[in-house]
């Protein structure tokens, strides 16, 4: 049959589904290995030739030509054995051995004598083979044929009538060999008949039939067999030459010597192809005279064949997840031996967890005895042993390599339970704290490992807006800089997970510690920072060596050793007076208090942390050595030191300045108009604006032009508490005061009748009726009074009291102050409870109603009731010009240098 004949098909056959006949994997094998006849069609299902079949080189002269193949299938896997018998066709002719055959007949033979002729030999079988001989038509021969066991013919020539050599010398005679195959094929060889004299006896055989046995394998020239056959007659007649009779393939395994008659071996004697060879042997006199035996050789079988192991099917990879029992391969084991060398065992290597199962004939399942890991064996070297029962036995071994396939079986294992990172405060935004690692054992992508942050909140926040982690190396990084005094420690949660599908995680916990730097500087808590209040504490004078005067009270933000603080005087007014506890801030006398020290004390404490580097604060601690506030000559403002002097210095030159060049305007502003008009003029106070940036810092008009009169000077005598509090004018009204920046634009006739004649009121103006204060609120003997017209605003103007009655006011303050601590009782004054029986003006009323203004009937008070009620009772007396409708508010009075000064050079007259 041609390539690509179909034989038949299968699939219907076997009821397979031609739709998974190519995923399964089908095709066609054999036991063997050896050529491939025949294959299968994915599509149809047909089995196929796929190589030229030629039963005669497979099965030879066997009744029976059955070609043994395959079909394999996968997933699952099974196997099926189709055996193909493979049918004889008529395509082999007879075939003689020689083309002429010579035969030598004696005139003498008797009629019936018989002349046994050459087999003609055919490849074929059965009716294929060669069925029947015809003979020339002749005068002297007739053609008989025999059939021999096994279906065998040959034909005998029979001499029907006598030779006579005088008549005919030679004879040429045509036989004819047929098959009955159809169509019918022939072969030809021509007798050639030599009439010879007369030879009376033919070679006679020992046996008519011999048999030898011939292990397979034997070398060559190994003696078989040795025949023998006998003549009767005499010289030329006698000599007797041996040959085989026929062309076989038997003649290529053996050789005959004609003279000898022996059988030697001369090609390679196979059991597995051949297991008996039968040879005709015929022995021929001088004259031609022939006659026949069979030699039957019987080949015994040698254990010369390994076994061969066939992997039919493998599954590989194969999932790590299988289950025990799972069939991951097919194995077939062929042995060529015969009876017991063709016994195969199969085995495998004991420390793999696979074995092997016999299935059908020659067939071995390979499964699985146990749960496969990857991550412990990722692939095996599985070897296959197959050993034959010959003696000696035969094996032989195979090799599969089979790989685990990954499973995402293994979540990511991080190497610590926990992770600790420690950073210092005020750290780089971006900057790493620590790194998490965790391991999959797992391959590839179910090994990769992504790190992410959970979601959380640290302190009401997002856990992102605190620390971030690079999902490739597990870095963690600060999202911000952590401040220790605000947090001191937090945790977040890392997740680990990988890329598998489904993907496996696991967490773990990272704590963050935050570690203290000294960024924060001790805070003094008394005594209170300068600006906010002033402080003073009272020193009695019997004040004896190592007594407490007072406390500094500090604490740090900082925690550790950036928290110690200690405390050091760092300036004293005198040095020797006063000593602080380094550790606890309490300030005691380091000696009794004599009559010669100052009266006024000034400390300035640091406080340092123990911090590297070191932070610090200062404060100033104002003490006062007396017994009762009353025996003060003079209560001022003692926060002024040295450092505060130069400040005052500058300002005092720049007030120098300004004055200078303000009344050098003023006069040539004078000689300028007097110039023009030719006639005096009196300067209005709002002529000119002061720039504010001329003014000393600590200087308060309290006009609300923003100017002074230049006819009047004003002297605040305040409290040593007033420093800090709220002093307030009274905001007059006076119509002959006119804007700034209608000053001006006024014509001649316009300041005429704002100012008047000049000339024309020698009597002084009484003052603004805002200025004015009772009787009660001026300063001097409690018991005087002014007259009706001074309380109405009518009267004159008085006379500047005296420095005695300057003094006398002071002392009243004084003695109400006193009066003031005696019924406050302890625990009221500062830390007066824990320093008992020492004072303190901390809480000292601000005594600051008597104020006196030389060149003025008005004393001020900074009583915003009494204050009101004056306004009022002036407003009453006194008629207010139409167009006033809003009192802007006055601006507060500060105490300058320049008073201080003015008030001490009084002092001192």
């Amino acid at each position: 049959m041609k390539r690509g004949s179909v034989i038949g098909n299968i699939a219907k056959d076997l009821g397979l589904d031609l739709a998974r006949l190519s995923a399964r994997r089908a095709r066609i094998d054999t036991e063997d290995n050896s050529v491939h006849y025949c294959g299968v069609n994915l599509n149809t299902g047909d089995l196929i030739v796929q190589e030229r079949i030629d039963r005669e080189a497979l099965c030879s002269k066997k009744a029976s030509c059955v070609l043994k193949q395959e079909l394999v299938l996968e997933n699952p896997l099974e196997l099926h054995r189709i055996n193909v018998r493979v049918q004889d066709i008529n395509d082999n002719s007879p075939q003689f051995k020689e083309d002429s055959l010579k035969i030598e007949i004696r005139e003498s033979t008797v009629k019936g004598a018989r002349f046994f002729l050459v087999e003609a030999h055919d490849g074929d079988i059965g009716e294929n083979a060669v069925q029947r001989y015809s003979l020339q038509q002749n005068d002297h021969f007739n053609l008989n044929v025999n059939t021999k066991a096994g279906g065998r013919k040959h034909c005998e020539l029979v001499l029907n009538k006598e030779l006579d050599r005088e008549d005919k010398t030679e004879i040429m005679l045509l036989l004819t060999a047929f098959d009955g195959g159809s169509p019918q094929r022939s072969g030809t060889v021509v007798i050639h008949i030599t009439v010879l004299d007369a030879n009376d006896n033919v070679p006679v055989f020992s046996q008519s039939v011999y048999k030898a046995s011939l292990p397979e394998n034997s070398p060559l020239d190994t003696l078989v067999i040795t025949v023998s056959a006998t003549d009767a007659d005499e010289g030329v007649n006698s000599e007797i030459s041996y040959e085989f009779d026929h062309v076989s393939d038997e003649n290529n395994l053996f050789s005959l010597d004609s003279k000898s008659g022996e059988v030697r071996v001369a090609g390679n004697i196979d059991y597995e192809k051949e297991s008996s060879y039968e040879m005709q042997i015929n022995a021929k006199d001088g004259l031609g005279l022939v006659s026949y035996t069979t030699l039957v050789i019987e080949i015994t079988d040698v254990n010369d064949n390994g076994p061969v192991i066939n992997l039919k099917s493998l599954t590989n990879p194969v999932p790590e997840n299988v289950s025990p029992g799972t069939e991951v391969g097919i194995i077939n084991v062929q042995d060529r031996d015969s009876e017991k060398n063709r016994q195969v065992r199969c085995s495998i290597q004991q420390n793999v967890p696979f074995k092997l199962v016999p299935s059908i004939k020659n067939y071995y399942s390979l499964v699985t005895t146990g749960q496969l890991d990857r991550e412990v064996v990722s692939d095996y070297n599985i070897t296959i042993t197959a050993t034959d029962e010959g003696s000696p036995p035969l094996s032989s071994s195979k090799s599969v390599h089979l790989s685990v396939a990954d499973i995402n079986d293994n979540p990511p294992v991080f190497e610590e339970q926990s992770y600790s990172a420690y950073v210092s405060e005020n750290n780089k935004a971006g900057s790493t704290l620590c790194s998490v690692t965790a391991r999959d054992p797992d391959w590839r992508q179910n090994g990769t490992v992504i790190y992410s942050v959970l979601a959380g909140e640290v302190n009401g926040a997002p856990v992102s807006s605190y620390v971030s982690v690079n999902g490739d190396t597990g870095v963690i990084h600060a999202v911000r800089s952590f401040d220790y005094e605000h947090m001191r420690s937090f945790q977040v949660h890392v997740m680990a997970r990988d890329n598998g599908s489904p993907p496996l995680s696991s967490n773990v916990t990272v704590s963050v510690f935050i570690s203290d730097v000294n960024d924060n500087c001790p805070q003094i808590l008394y005594p209170a920072p300068e600006g906010s209040s002033f402080m003073t504490e009272l020193v009695p004078k019997a004040a004896h060596g190592g007594s407490v005067v007072s406390k500094v009270i500090a604490v740090d933000a900082d925690s550790g050793q950036n928290a110690w603080l200690s405390y050091h005087i760092v300036k004293s007014t005198d040095p020797g007076l006063f000593t602080i506890g380094v550790h606890s801030g309490e300030i005691r006398t380091q000696r009794d208090i004599s009559q010669s020290d100052s009266m006024k004390q000034n400390l300035i404490v640091s406080v340092k942390d123990n911090g590297q580097p070191s932070l610090s604060a200062t404060c100033s601690m104002y003490l006062l050595i007396s017994d009762n506030l009353a025996e003060v000559p003079e209560l001022k403002d003692i926060s002024y030191d040295e450092k505060n002097s130069k400040l005052t210095s500058y300002l005092i030159i720049a007030l120098v300045c300004v004055s200078t060049f303000f009344l050098t305007f003023i006069i040539i502003i004078l000689g300028v108009r007097f110039c023009r008009r030719r006639k005096p003029r009196l300067l209005f106070d709002g002529a000119v604006t002061i720039p504010g940036a001329y003014l000393p810092p600590n200087y308060a008009d309290v006009d609300g032009t923003g100017t002074l009169r230049s006819a009047y000077n004003y002297d605040a005598y305040l409290t040593t508490g007033s420093r800090t509090s709220d002093f307030k004018f009274v905001t007059s009204y006076n119509d002959n005061t006119l804007p700034a920046d209608q000053t001006l634009r006024k014509s001649p006739t316009d300041f005429a009748d704002v100012f008047g004649d000049s000339d024309g009121s020698p009597e002084q103006k009484p003052p603004n009726n805002d200025w004015r204060f009772t009787q009660g609120q001026r300063p001097g003997p409690s018991g005087a009074t002014g007259g009706p017209e001074v309380a109405m605003g009518t009267g004159p103007w008085p006379q500047p009291p005296t420095e005695a009655e300057q003094l006398q006011a002071l002392m009243a303050a004084a003695n109400e102050v006193s009066e003031a601590t005696a019924t406050l009782g302890p625990g009221t004054m500062g830390l007066s409870t824990r320093y008992s029986p020492q004072f303190t003006l901390q809480h000292v009323p601000d005594y600051r109603q008597n104020v006196y203004i030389p060149g003025s009937t008005a004393t001020l008070t900074s009583n915003p009731q009494q204050q009101q009620a004056t306004a009022q009772q002036a407003t009453q007396q006194a008629l207010p010009p139409p167009q006033a409708s809003a009192q802007p508010e006055p601006p507060k009075a500060v105490q300058t240098p320049a008073s201080k000064k003015k008030s001490t050079k009084k002092e001192k007259k």
